[in-house]
């Protein structure tokens, strides 16, 4: 089972939210449950904000290839559409050329999941209007079928990176994929896949830092190896998810968003052996920075909590360095997975 199936709704909201650095929410604990009943308006508001950040990038393009009759040669020719012509006694050229256009897929999307929006009953009015405002910018961007996009073909490159959140609002947006339970609770049936849900909750978890807790200088930063002769060809990048400090204390946090929070062979349950080399390199080599001088350097590895009935709750005392292993619980009233975010930053304060 996919563990996002019980992130609740408004959880995702928020996370999103926080990766965007968009919407300008109140500093509200707890929302009403009733201003998350619109699900459509929630996601209005994203996407509006959204494409309003992508614009100012500017919109991805990309080359499309192009069959015209011309007067003058562009590109190449095409020998059976140019013997057409002179059959038919017309003086143009059959041409084929690749223009760089905005018109393609991923634009399109865009355009036609903000069209559905703003025809959608549920949806506020000045949520609309912000969206029929962006769509002035899609002038030149044609609307697809969206019983025709093809989700699972998609393929994203450096180009169009900053389209992968976006384009995840859209295919819940056009799927509708959400279920209510027993209870009337309304929670999220799929939300793309893990991988893509990982790299969200590792900016979510970011973003939150960055806004609420500056003076730790949240960022993501890279740690140079620890090398006693300064040759480091062909060793990999040492990237951090967050990285938190305030003078000489500094904790790491790498976010992990699995299915299964701990490994498991023969009913024996342990820590992602991987998961926990690492934190401790980042660790041990990010001290080493630090030489002689007074220092605390510590490490945590924070998974997505899951419905398994072990969850890890450890902190380690490994050569001298604290590793703790937590989980966050995403299916908890937001104002507790904040609670437990800030409980986290304290701990280096």
């Amino acid at each position: 089972m996919i563990q996002n199936r019980h992130i609740l709704i408004h959880n995702i909201y928020y996370m999103l939210s926080y990766a965007f650095q968009a919407l300008n929410r109140s500093d509200d604990e707890d929302m009403a449950p009733e201003a998350f009943e619109n699900i459509h308006s929630l996601f209005a508001a994203i996407l509006s904000k959204g494409i309003g950040m992508q614009l100012k990038q500017g919109l991805y393009r990309s080359y499309l290839n192009r069959r015209e009759d011309l007067a003058t040669l562009r590109g190449r020719i095409a020998m059976p559409g140019t013997i057409r012509n002179r059959l038919a006694r017309r003086q143009a050229l059959a041409c084929e050329y690749d223009e760089l256009s905005e018109n393609n897929l991923f634009n399109q999307i865009l355009k036609t999941t903000a069209q559905l929006l703003i025809r959608h009953g549920q949806v506020k009015p000045p949520l609309k209007d912000a969206l029929r405002q962006k769509l002035l910018f899609f002038s030149g961007v044609d609307a697809v079928d969206p019983l025709s996009i093809r989700w699972g073909d998609i393929r994203f490159q450096r180009s169009n990176q900053s389209y992968r959140i976006l384009l995840g609002i859209c295919q819940l947006t056009i799927e509708g994929m959400l279920l209510t339970t027993e209870a009337g609770e309304r929670r999220l049936a799929a939300f793309l896949d893990d991988q893509r849900m990982c790299r969200l909750y590792e900016k979510f978890l970011l973003e939150y830092y960055v806004q609420h807790h500056p003076a730790l200088a949240p960022r993501a930063s890279q740690i140079p190896w620890a090398l006693d002769d300064g040759a480091g060809a062909l060793l990999p990048v040492m990237q951090t998810d967050i990285t938190l400090q305030k003078g000489s204390r500094v904790l790491i946090i790498d976010a992990k968003y699995y299915s299964h929070t701990l490994q498991s062979q023969y009913d024996s349950y342990t820590v992602h052996s991987g998961n926990l080399y690492q934190i401790f390199t980042y660790v041990k080599n990010r001290e080493y920075a630090f030489g002689d001088a007074p220092h605390s350097v510590s490490g945590l590895l924070l998974y997505a909590r899951t419905d398994e009935a072990t969850q890890p709750d450890n902190t380690y005392s490994m050569h001298g360095s604290r590793i703790s292993v937590g989980t966050l619980d995403l299916r908890q009233p937001f104002g507790q997975i904040r609670s437990r975010l800030d409980q986290i930053a304290q701990t280096i304060m």
